[in-house]
């Protein structure tokens, strides 16, 4: 049984104790479950049920509510004492109860163990990564692409079905200016052999030498226009660009263990705009302003959704529209989410809005997961002046530093080049989501390739310990019986440690936050290296101990690994 189970069956007993002795009261388990805490200091128990939130409802002192509280447990079950301190219920858990319950559970139940069942039956589709076509995959994407797959992951955890959709920025002038960049000095022989990087310096000679000659940018819009009216020079020459973008940004999903079900960009949802602008037109919503068509969003506290400029043509507004509209029908969700950075926040507010006023009652079911910028050494990235730092570099540099440890450590390591690609790419990933989603993050290349202290390849490497540990020990025990074996204090906070995955998984679907997952992943390394260094494991003072050991080692194992799947890193056996 995890704590949530613990909360959970605390709850019950707690509100048969107010029912009893405060009957005018009406509080839920489920309000008594959401109120518990982890206390500060372990000393003062495992769990805390602050009284003082009970006050109001119970019409009662919070050092009195506590003391009633307490006296209704007895040291049966899951709770081993329930004491009244200052208001506070402090209840330590019963190691009987996380022996007998929860360790036999993670053991049966393997990758299953901390899985959720909230999601069953619903689908969720995912809009992440969804970089620029003909755009180098930089460190600036590792956010949306990263957050993105992991929160996929945790639905799909969680019960969900789930669609990942890459909508490509794949239309747009910048399409012109790369056919007229390569029209003037681009070859083919050279942006088939590079590729999208010879694509990239296309694109950022024509960025300078526009500032000479201004007039280049008429000529791209030109040529874009042509594009759009379905020149088949043009479109040939950007359905190229498009396949070139595609088979490098794999290269990096395949890195990242990633796969889209639906590489479809905005160019997909190009025919499907008439029918948003008929909808909207139908509903009165458009209007009219200096020319350009809006949607009026002022009284709703926003500024005005452009949907269409003042030459006719549509912007990316009316083909969110019109995705979000294919989606539903598509796809039939009950979540749609878009992982993009924080300044589409508003974008996305407008959006949701306007599918609002035009009457579908779905428009509740969007969410738009924002996070913060990312700069490389305080700069700012900018692919126009090519103030880029490739991912794809950076993933390249990491994997050459762990095969120079790995070299010194474990030399006749099989499939090196593999596990030191796993621990290097999943250094960097680790880094990024270490950190809230929202806050702004200036990578530091040396210290994000620093892989001392709470790192992914710390976490990878007790995974691994893991491993090396049951393989010593000749494999988990079959037939281990632990109702005799009394935990020590390190194996119990531990098994403790254990027990809050599920809760863990839960709080990050909550609030679209991987990080939720990372700390946990640390804690739970963190409880693992004390018991490991306090505890013999194989050898142990005893037969039962070490069977005790090796199989909370396997549970430990087990949660690690889950862990590390939902942030997008893989668990080589051995590093």
């Amino acid at each position: 049984m995890s704590i949530l189970d613990c909360k959970n069956a605390l709850a019950a007993d707690v509100c048969r104790v107010i029912a009893d002795k405060y009957p005018q009261a009406a509080v839920t388990e489920e309000e008594i479950a959401g109120m518990f805490e982890y206390p500060p200091d372990a000393g003062m128990g495992d769990l805390a049920l602050p009284c003082f939130k009970l006050a109001r409802a119970l019409r009662s002192a919070p050092p009195k509510i506590a003391a009633d509280l307490a006296s209704a447990f007895d040291g049966d079950g899951a709770v081993e004492t329930a004491e009244a301190v200052n208001g506070y219920l402090n209840i330590k858990v019963s190691s009987a109860f996380l022996r007998d319950g929860l360790l036999p559970e993670i053991l049966a139940e393997k990758e299953n163990y901390g899985r959720l069942h909230t999601g069953d039956g619903k689908t969720a589709v995912f809009d992440y990564s969804s970089p620029n076509v003909a755009k180098p995959f930089h460190v600036g994407h590792l956010g949306s692409t990263a957050i993105g797959h992991s929160l996929k992951l945790i639905h799909e955890f969680a019960g969900w079905k789930t669609v990942a959709v890459n909508h490509l920025g794949d239309w747009g002038t910048q399409f012109g200016k790369l056919i007229v960049a390569y029209r003037r000095w681009g070859d083919k022989a050279e942006v088939e052999a590079k590729g999208i990087d010879e694509l990239v310096a296309l694109y950022v000679r024509f960025h300078k030498e526009a500032e000479e000659h201004p007039e280049l940018e008429d000529e791209a819009r030109a040529e874009f226009t042509r594009l759009e009216n379905g020149d088949e020079q043009n479109i040939g020459l950007w359905k190229w660009f498009i396949a070139l973008s595609i088979e490098e940004y794999k290269k990096t999903y395949a890195q990242l263990n990633i796969e889209f079900d639906h590489y479809t960009g905005e160019s997909f949802y190009v025919d499907k705009v008439g029918e948003v602008i008929d909808l909207l037109r139908e509903k009165d919503l458009l209007k009219v302003d200096q020319g350009a068509s809006i949607v009026d969003l002022e009284e709703y506290g926003m500024p005005p959704a452009l949907i269409l400029k003042s030459d006719g043509s549509t912007i990316y507004a009316a083909r969110d529209l019109a995705a979000a509209i294919y989606r539903k029908r598509t796809f039939d969700f009950s979540r749609c989410v878009y992982v993009t950075s924080a300044q589409q926040s508003l974008h996305f507010a407008q959006i949701f809005k306007v599918l609002g006023l035009m009457g579908f009652d779905w428009a509740d079911q969007m969410v738009h997961v924002p996070y913060g910028t990312v700069s490389i050494d305080g700069g700012k990235l900018a692919t126009r002046t090519g103030n880029v730092v490739l991912l794809k570099d950076i993933f390249a540099r990491a994997t050459e530093k762990v095969k120079g440890i790995m070299a010194e450590k474990n030399p006749d390591l099989e499939n090196a080049d593999e596990v030191a690609e796993a621990v290097g790419v999943g250094a960097i990933v680790f880094h990024y989501l270490s950190n809230s989603r929202i806050k702004d993050i200036n990578f530091v290349i040396d210290d994000v390739l620093s892989f001392e202290g709470n790192t992914g390849p710390y976490a990878q490497y007790t995974y691994a310990r893991c491993a090396s540990i049951i393989e010593k020990a000749g494999g988990v025990p079959a037939d281990a019986d632990f109702a005799g074996y009394e935990p020590q204090e390190p194996e119990k906070a531990l098994l403790l440690e254990l027990s809050r995955f599920p809760e863990a998984v839960a709080d990050a679907l909550a609030s679209y936050e991987p990080m939720v997952i990372t700390r946990y992943v640390l804690s739970v390394c963190a409880a693992f290296n004390r018991f490991y260094h306090e505890c013999r494991i194989v050898g142990a003072e005893s037969g039962e101990a070490s069977k005790f050991r090796v199989s909370l080692t396997a549970a430990v194992k087990q949660v690690i690994g889950s862990a590390l799947h939902l942030i997008c890193l893989k668990t080589p056996e051995k590093i």
